[in-house]
């Protein structure tokens, strides 16, 4: 960038004034919220969202510096809520993601799991896991352990965490026997949903929970 282009040092000042300003007023919307989905809450975040953004932007055009914090985007991520005041049914939805970091570890705690019962069903879908499969070690991990002891237990599956997130969202009615399993997931509406917590390293490895459309 030219140094025509770049703000002046008074800009920089202002933007930083600025996200102080917003930083009072989300502390006094909070301080004064009614309750949950209180909507001073959700603009006084935005508004300080936009502020620290403008802010480091500036900063870094200026000075070659950034902030040392993030604030997640919140205009499109979570979109007001649309669905039944009383819903009849909720269906939770969990994404969690992880990296084989360590592939011997994996495979060996998939080989103990195949040995440990060698008559199962499963005992074709673990031929693989001897010679070296990873595809079959997970396939073996993720048939003999719910997904909430894997995420507490990842380590010594030799897995690592990645970014996850659950929703929580509203439905009309509870759907018949089998009726979205062949596409679980393609019908997951943002407008429906009535809680969402957000598990990332961007948060610092924090639970970000953007409950009662307050934040999102």
């Amino acid at each position: 960038m030219s140094d025509a282009a770049q703000p002046t040092a008074a800009e920089v000042r202002a933007a930083a004034e600025a996200v102080k300003a917003a930083l009072d007023r989300h502390l006094e919307a909070v301080e004064h919220r009614t309750g949950d989905d209180d909507p001073a809450v959700y603009d006084a975040f935005n508004e300080l969202a936009a502020a620290a953004e403008a802010y480091d932007e500036q900063l870094y055009d200026r000075y070659d510096e950034v902030t040392p914090f993030e604030i997640p985007a919140s205009d499109d991520s979570l979109p007001p809520y649309s669905g039944p005041e009383e819903p009849n049914a909720v269906s939770v939805l969990i994404r969690r993601d992880y990296a084989v970091a360590q592939t011997q570890r994996l495979l060996a705690q998939a080989q103990r799991i195949a040995d440990l019962d060698p008559d199962s069903d499963e005992r074709s879908a673990t031929a693989g896991v001897g010679g070296g499969s990873v595809h079959a070690a997970i396939g073996v991990l993720f048939g003999e352990y719910e997904p909430d002891e894997i995420a507490s237990r990842h380590k010594e599956f030799g897995l690592e965490e990645g970014d996850s997130t659950l929703w929580v969202t509203a439905a009309d009615d509870l759907p018949e026997p089998g009726e979205w399993l062949t596409a679980p997931f393609d019908q997951a509406d943002p407008l429906r949903v009535v809680c969402r917590f957000d598990v990332s390293s961007v948060f610092d490895d924090e639970l970000h929970e953007l409950g009662g459309r307050e934040e999102a």
